[in-house]
C-alpha cells in the first residue's frame, strides 16, 4: 500500500498530481519541492502538498513513491542523482513528455531487482500555461495516462507492486491507462501533440508580424482564431526539451504539413480542395 508520495516539481502537473490524488481518496502523505520557493508555497497553499520539503533527495528516500514532475532533461538528471539513493521499497515515476530517452536511462539505472521502480508516464493533459496556480483536480479525468513499462524488466516484488499500486491511483484520479513502446509514443505524440503546439506557435508569430499591430485583430479574427491560436501561448520553457529529445520525429510532422499546405495552395481553385476538406471532415467525425 502507498502511504507517503514526494512529488518533484510543483507546477501545473506536479500540483494537479497532488490535487487529483486528494480528490481520488489519496489520505497518506504528500511532500512536495520545487526549484523555485513560491511554487513549493503555492502547492501548499492549495492542499496539493502536506509538506514543502528542503532536499529533493532526502524526500525521495523518506517516500515510498516519486514523481517526477520536472521538464525532460531535469527529469534525466535526476533519474542519475535517484538511482544511487533508493532502493527496491521505491518507485520513481515521471510525466515527461517524450519517453525515449528516459525509459531507455530507466533501463540503465533502475528495474533490477535490488533498485527502485520507475515507471516511465505521460499524461496527456496540460493547459497552455504552467505553473501552480493554474493546478486542477480534474485536470487528468478523462484524459490517457499514457506508460512505456519494459515487460524484461526485472523489479523487486515489493517494486512491483509500488508500480501496480501507483497505476492504480492514476486510475482512480480519472484517467484511462495505455502502454505504449516508447519509439511508438514518440512517434505519435509528436503527430497529436507537438505538431499541433508548432503549427500554433509558428502562426501566432507569423500573426504578431502581419497584423499584430491592428487594432480591430481579435474583433475580426474572433473564435478561429482563439482557437486555433490558443497553444501559442505556450512559454518556450516548457516546449525547449520535447524539441530537443523528439526532434526527427517533429521534423517528419513538419515536413508532412508543408507538403500539405504547398498542396493546398496549389489547388485553391481545383477540385482538389474538396478532397482535402472531405478528409478533413473524415478524420473530425471518427
Amino acid at each position: 500500500m502507498i502511504e507517503r508520495i514526494s512529488i518533484l516539481g510543483t507546477g501545473l502537473l506536479g500540483t494537479s498530481v497532488g490535487l487529483a490524488l486528494r480528490a481520488a481518496g489519496f489520505r497518506g502523505s504528500i511532500v512536495g519541492w520545487n526549484r523555485s520557493p513560491e511554487g513549493a508555497q503555492a502547492a501548499f497553499s492549495m492542499g496539493a502538498i502536506d509538506a514543502i520539503a528542503a532536499d529533493p533527495l532526502q524526500a525521495a528516500r523518506e517516500s515510498q513513491v516519486v514523481v517526477l514532475a520536472v521538464p525532460i532533461y531535469a527529469t534525466l538528471d535526476y533519474m542519475e542523482k535517484l538511482a544511487g539513493v533508493l532502493g527496491s521499497e521505491h518507485l520513481v515515476t515521471d510525466v515527461g513528455s517524450t519517453k525515449g530517452q528516459i525509459t531507455a536511462a530507466a533501463g540503465r539505472l533502475f528495474n533490477t531487482p535490488e533498485r527502485a521502480a520507475f515507471l516511465p508516464g505521460h499524461p496527456m493533459a496540460g493547459k497552455e500555461r504552467g505553473g501552480a496556480a493554474l493546478a486542477d483536480a480534474e485536470l487528468f479525468r478523462g484524459a490517457v495516462w499514457l506508460f512505456t513499462d519494459d515487460p524484461t524488466w526485472l523489479r523487486s516484488p515489493h517494486s512491483a507492486e509500488l508500480v501496480k499500486g501507483w497505476r492504480e491511483w492514476v486510475a482512480a484520479m480519472g484517467s484511462k491507462c495505455i502502454d505504449l513502446d516508447p519509439a511508438r509514443h514518440d512517434d505519435l505524440v509528436a503527430w497529436v501533440s507537438h505538431l499541433p503546439q508548432f503549427v500554433a506557435t509558428a502562426m501566432s508569430a507569423l500573426l504578431q508580424e502581419e497584423v499584430g499591430d491592428a487594432p480591430e485583430l481579435k474583433d475580426v479574427g474572433g473564435r478561429a482564431l482563439r482557437e486555433m491560436t490558443r497553444l501559442g501561448a505556450s512559454p518556450y520553457s516548457m516546449w525547449r526539451d520535447i524539441a530537443s529529445t523528439n526532434t526527427e520525429a517533429i521534423q517528419v510532422t513538419l515536413l508532412a504539413l508543408e507538403q500539405r499546405l504547398a498542396h493546398l495552395r496549389e489547388n485553391l481553385r481545383t477540385p482538389e480542395l474538396r478532397a482535402e476538406f472531405e478528409q478533413a471532415n473524415r478524420f473530425r467525425r471518427e
